[in-house]
């Protein structure tokens, strides 16, 4: 079971890789997905950490996670007031 758990660490990894990528496109659907990906990778992570005693390591994924629902929130409000402006379709 031992090494299941520090199998984990690398989708986790490899998860962080493709968000990163993926919120970094010009699509709104890729950066959306990278969204996901990203709180996937996070909760990975926390799992990860916390079977290693990484407390350090939960604490940051949860600011990231708590910082990456942050900026989806000010995207999409961002997005929709510039959306709605005269002459903007």
């Amino acid at each position: 079971m031992d090494a299941l758990w520090e199998f984990l660490q690398w989708p986790a990894m490899a998860a962080s890789l493709a968000a990163a990528w993926l919120v970094a496109s010009r699509g709104m659907g890729k950066r959306h997905a990278g969204f996901w990906v990203f709180l996937s990778s996070n909760a990975l992570w926390i799992a990860w950490g916390w079977h290693d005693g990484a407390y350090a390591l939960i604490a940051l994924q949860l600011g990231l996670a708590a910082l990456n629902v942050r900026g989806v929130m000010k995207n999409d409000a961002s997005h929709a007031a510039s959306s709605s402006e005269p002459g903007r379709d």
